[in-house]
């Protein structure tokens, strides 16, 4: 784990037995909702391998091979190669530095978190692969002030197609009346920051899995309409990490929003019909996931 996660997250020892158990509850749940659960290979050498969401991202029918920033994880690709291959439009950023826990969809952008772990050089080289293959999406950079907790859906989470968490302690005053003008925002205090309960995840437009604990969180959603899951993911987010982190969606529905009448794919699992997932090793697992039914 990077030294700076241990110095500003909650990390603690954890135990992989336990991790996998609450893994196993996870892809249980995400198959019992109607999500195809695809498990990766295991990456040999890797030393963390479950958070899958970094090593890549869907943008519409291209995936994006991320660049991870740091070497001990650029590994991990090799977990999901073979997949990677069979996909018909696959790019690869040729510069810089780009994570999929920086990056979301929301109408007809491409939000990229600026953060210890994306550099600007990656976001252009990701709109530069973006617009050879065609794409109509404009990439917008997000810039965030935070060290340690290192992503950017650990500060800002798009939960429905409007609607969203937010910690605005790190984002200045122009990215917070650009949030509030595309969503409902929800604050998130420091505390929950820090336990990575933003990083909740989003299974349909109305329905979102949210970790146990987050009860002030969970009556903010119920409040909007939204189906709340609680799930038990303490353990995992020892790491630390969430449900977020922990998937990395293949497939979105098209839905249409008032501000997106036509029809747009937006952040992973807000369509209206099931995502695909793909969800890589618990942290100490050996060999090849089972099949979990």
């Amino acid at each position: 784990m990077l030294a700076r996660q241990h110095e500003t997250s909650r990390w603690r020892p954890y135990l992989p037995d336990r991790v996998r158990a609450q893994q196993h509850r996870f892809i249980e749940l995400l198959r019992c909702r109607g999500v195809e659960v695809i498990l990766a290979d295991q990456a040999p050498a890797s030393y963390c391998q479950h958070y899958t969401r970094d090593i890549g991202f869907v943008v519409d029918d291209v995936f994006v091979v991320s660049r991870l920033h740091s070497r001990r994880r650029q590994r991990e690709f090799a977990g999901i190669r073979n997949l990677v291959e069979r996909i018909e439009r696959a790019a690869y950023l040729d510069a810089g530095t780009i994570e999929g826990g920086d990056v979301m969809l929301h109408d007809g952008l491409v939000l990229v978190g600026l953060s210890e772990e994306s550099s600007p050089a990656g976001v252009d080289a990701l709109r530069y692969q973006l617009d050879r293959l065609g794409s109509s999406r404009t990439v917008r950079p997000i810039q965030f002030d935070c060290s340690g907790i290192v992503h950017l859906d650990d500060h800002f989470n798009i939960v429905a197609p409007e609607v969203a968490l937010v910690n605005p302690r790190v984002f200045d005053d122009a990215q917070m009346r650009w949030f509030a003008a595309q969503f409902d925002l929800i604050p998130v205090t420091a505390a929950e920051t820090v336990a990575v309960e933003v990083n909740v995840l989003a299974l349909a437009p109305g329905v979102v899995v949210v970790a146990e604990r987050s009860e002030r969180i969970a009556a903010e959603l119920d409040a909007r309409g939204i189906e709340v899951i609680p799930v038990d993911y303490s353990e995992v987010t020892r790491i630390p990490g969430a449900f977020r982190c922990s998937t990395l969606p293949l497939a979105r529905a098209t839905i249409t929003t008032p501000s997106s009448p036509t029809g747009q794919q937006l952040e992973g699992g807000l369509g209206d019909s099931p995502t695909v997932d793909l969800d890589l090793q618990p942290a100490g697992a050996g060999g090849k996931s089972p099949a979990r039914r």
